[in-house]
């Protein structure tokens, strides 16, 4: 595991850290010896994994608390980070609705793009700058399996995480030969505790079991340096290949809005 930390740190900025797959995160990379900058809403949260991290690992961590919903957040982080080299970034942060689309307000939506699209174009817009001179670093965007198709009553979020498979994909191609990797991990379900709160039903007994946060982690880290996305846990590579490749694109599109109705009973 040094390695990874010779090749990608001394420091990894982690948005979204408090919980889940940010939590997940970073341990992960504080067990690889990387110094920690954490950035999510609730300071509590933040204070607790970092003083458990400082003490387990023997590594700095620094929180950054702050809403990433908000149109300075980038710049918020960037002015506390000014004395700090990060070479590694993982945007975890993401925001949601589940609903009709006109079920909310737009502020709603507004709010899913500035989370999930806006300030990470920002982020690594910032990051990557001192990434490229120094030909060493990683940029690590999670996705979600949503972003492959249209997805009725998730509508923005799926359309947000389409940008950000696709924003890494490029990005990987024009820094694939300049000493920094980027990927997109694209996740399904994951036992996290919003997906927890969010109280999904059952589908049916062929639907891929939910992932442990862990597991979609260390995968992201293996394949890092060798593809340009890839799709966590074997069963939704299967459930993907079915969909990209076999079914119709409208049969698929039918398929993720029915799945959503069902699992969240969402009325029109």
């Amino acid at each position: 595991m040094p390695e990874f930390k010779e090749k990608y740190g001394p420091v990894a900025l982690i948005a979204g850290a408090s919980e889940g797959l940010g939590a997940a995160w970073a341990k992960a990379l504080a067990a690889r010896g990387l110094d920690l900058v954490l950035v999510a809403r609730r300071k509590e949260l933040l204070d607790k994994i970092a003083t458990e991290l400082i003490n387990q690992y023997k590594i700095n961590v620094q929180i950054i608390p702050c809403d990433l919903s908000l149109s300075d957040a980038t710049q918020f982080i960037l002015n506390a980070t000014t004395d700090i080299k990060i070479n590694c970034l993982v945007y975890n942060a993401a925001s949601s609705y589940i609903g009709p689309f006109r079920g909310t307000e737009l502020t709603t939506h507004l709010d899913i793009s500035s989370v999930n699209i806006v300030n990470p174009l920002k982020l690594v817009y910032a990051l990557s700058g001192s990434m490229l001179k120094d030909k060493r670093g990683a940029i690590i965007l999670m996705s979600s399996l949503a972003g492959f198709r249209g997805s009725g009553f998730l509508a923005t979020y799926a359309a947000s995480k389409a940008f950000s498979r696709i924003f890494a994909e490029g990005l990987w191609y024009e820094w694939k030969s300049k000493g920094v990797d980027v990927i997109a991990c694209c996740a399904g379900a994951t036992t996290t505790p919003n997906y927890i709160n969010s109280k999904p039903g059952k589908i049916n007994f062929a639907a891929p079991r939910p992932q442990i946060p862990e597991d979609v982690v260390e995968e992201c880290l293996r394949k890092i340096g060798k593809t340009p996305s890839f799709t966590s846990g074997m069963g939704n590579k299967i459930a993907t290949f079915i969909m990209q490749h076999i079914l119709p694109r409208k049969k698929t599109i039918r398929i993720m809005g029915d799945t959503t109705r069902k699992m969240y009973g969402v009325k029109d």
